[in-house]
């Protein structure tokens, strides 16, 4: 007898292979079975109608605290997702000095929007090295798999104290020194080292992450410990990754580019589409498909939708968060705000203020109404030109300031508007067919866990299978190839062969997705942080069952209590090969 068989499905088995129905057997966490299976199972669900996946594979997240006091990893659970990769940006909490762990909240807590205040109560500290912080990590059960990377900035301000916090250049023995502890976490079981070199990463103090402005000597002498080990990824947001500025772009690929075919690793990093100069992905997609032939393996990686902000009164970000006459009420209970906002003397009072911001960026995302769209329910998150704030209140003859003055009291001041960053600056994203096609592109950039009141793109998964494959108007992508774009390639970049298929002899992570009924729900602002810090969530209709290692974790979209994720330390071979 099996342990699960699941029966009559349409499976989509990671290879981009055409869907076939099947059943699938499971026993002992892994599939035994895929075809026509006669044998009962403990457990069995009826998949007719419905497809079967390999569970998705995210590379690219941040619960690097959050995995010390939520073995459920939310939201990332909840959108199928049942292996991801923490880690990533330079960022997280191991190796660490005795005393030195609030710098390194101070770090998350800026770079990656994650509240001090829950990081600080949350985490439990039971490490020093970066080895101890796997070990801490591999005690723990959670419901999906976890691995995770060595951060440049914790490495850095372990062996230089100040002088790496502030980006002081390394000498020789700081960068043999910093080697030494990224080869020993790799073969502790990271899945790689990390870096970050946008000077939009900052500590909350406002300090760049260190090692923003490492020189080559450091970057090449830190992935030869890479290479020596024989294994990792090397993954960074590079500088101008974010449009601050377009000439790094071009610098940043060419060290790439040679380090990748120095060392003979992966080296994988942030691209987006950038307003500035919106067709340069194109050209780093191309220079890093060319570069193949001379050894380099390096992986820009894309998102799966446009990359913005979350504005509006709950998150407290929006056009009118300057204006003194708003600011006087900031901190008033959400309900007692929108109250007095409907006073029609303070809507007077509030639309007169003109209030400049001092910064560039925040005075461009406060002004630039042609960038904001109602976000809506369910969310759109490639919206047509006409539904911009700019678009309606052109249309209505009205100032734009007071159209969103209006909207955002809607549905009691819950009202959320989308200001579209990246990857929109064509006002659609055709382009991003393009990447997700192109052979040197991997899906990730999701940040499940970071951004927390700004963002929540750990839905992405589903997004891929609603917006791209089913919903969208215009030219879509196929079923198998969405499947494909986030299981076995992500596992396959980051070495993990043992999952991402639906094939007998692979781990048993799998969804069960009613796939016509799927649905994506709007973010909704959640006070269930450690110190009752504020986070974005996001949920979804139409996941009939999530399986890890041979478990059903969740049923529904809601928990069976089952907890089969464990830590994996390093790649894993394929056992088929075996």
């Amino acid at each position: 007898m099996f342990d699960l068989v699941i029966r009559g499905g349409t499976i989509v088995d990671g290879t981009g292979e055409p869907p076939r129905i099947g059943d699938v057997a499971v026993r002992d966490g892994k599939i035994a079975a895929v075809g026509e299976v006669s044998e009962a199972g403990r457990e069995e669900i009826d998949a007719t109608g419905k497809i079967v996946t390999p569970g998705f594979v995210d590379i690219h997240t941040h619960y690097d605290g959050q995995a010390t006091w939520d073995p459920y990893l939310t939201p990332s659970s909840g959108h199928g997702v049942t292996t991801i990769v923490l880690g990533n940006c330079g960022v997280g909490f191991a190796p660490v000095a005795p005393g030195k762990q609030d710098f390194l909240i101070q770090l998350m807590e800026g770079v990656e929007d994650i509240p001090g205040t829950a990081l600080s109560e949350g985490i439990q500290w039971e490490w020093e090295s970066f080895p101890e912080f796997l070990d801490a990590l591999e005690k723990r059960e959670f419901a999906l798999d976890i691995g995770t990377q060595v951060p440049h900035g914790a490495v850095r301000a372990y062996v230089m104290g100040e002088r790496g916090a502030k980006n002081e250049p390394a000498t020789t023995a700081d960068i043999e020194r910093m080697a030494e502890l990224v080869e020993e976490g790799v073969e502790a079981g990271a899945l790689g080292f990390s870096t970050s070199r946008t000077v939009v990463h900052r500590a909350i103090d406002g300090e760049p992450v260190p090692g923003t402005f490492a020189a080559e000597d450091e970057l090449f002498g830190i992935g030869r410990a890479l290479q020596r080990v024989g294994k990792g990824v090397f993954e960074l947001a590079p500088a101008g990754a974010a449009g601050e500025d377009i000439v790094a772009p071009r610098k940043e690929l060419d060290w790439m580019l040679r380090l990748s075919a120095e060392i003979g690793r992966p080296v994988t990093f942030a691209m987006i589409q950038v307003d500035a100069e919106p067709e340069l992905w194109r050209e780093m997609l191309d220079l890093s498909a060319a570069a193949v032939e001379g050894g380099s393996q390096v992986f820009p990686q894309i998102a799966g939708r446009p990359s913005g902000l979350i504005m509006g009164l709950e998150p407290g970000y929006h056009p009118l968060a300057i204006r003194p006459s708003y600011v006087a009420l900031a901190d008033l209970p959400l309900a007692e705000r929108v109250a007095r906002l409907r006073d029609p003397e303070v809507r007077r009072r509030i639309l007169s203020e003109k209030t400049e911001a001092a910064d560039p960026m925040q005075a461009f995302m406060l002004e630039s109404f042609h960038k904001l769209f109602p976000l809506g329910e369910p969310p759109v998150y490639e919206p047509p030109p006409e539904a911009s704030l700019a678009a309606v209140a052109e249309a209505q003859g009205r100032p734009a300031d007071e159209v969103f003055y209006d909207a955002m009291l809607e549905n009691d001041g819950k009202a959320l508007f989308l200001f579209h960053l990246f990857n929109f600056a064509h006002s659609n994203c055709d382009h991003m067919l393009e990447m997700f096609r192109h052979p040197r592109a991997a899906l990730g950039l999701s940040d499940g866990g970071a951004h927390c009141g700004q963002i929540c793109d750990a839905s992405t998964p589903t997004f891929m299978l609603t917006h791209w494959v089913r919903d969208r108007k215009g030219e879509r992508i196929p079923l198998e190839f969405a499947v494909k774009r986030q299981t076995r390639d992500t596992a396959e970049l980051y070495g993990l062969l043992d999952r991402g298929l639906v094939e007998p002899g692979l781990r048993a992570d799998l969804n069960v997705i009613d796939f016509d009924g799927l649905t994506l729900h709007a973010p909704e602002m959640r006070n269930d942080l450690p110190a009752g810090g504020s986070r974005f969530v996001q949920h979804a209709d139409g996941y009939v069952a999530t399986i890890v290692a041979g478990e059903i974790v969740a049923r529904d979209g809601k928990s069976t209590g089952r907890l089969s994720g464990r830590l994996v330390r390093g790649a894993q071979a394929d056992p088929r090969a075996c």
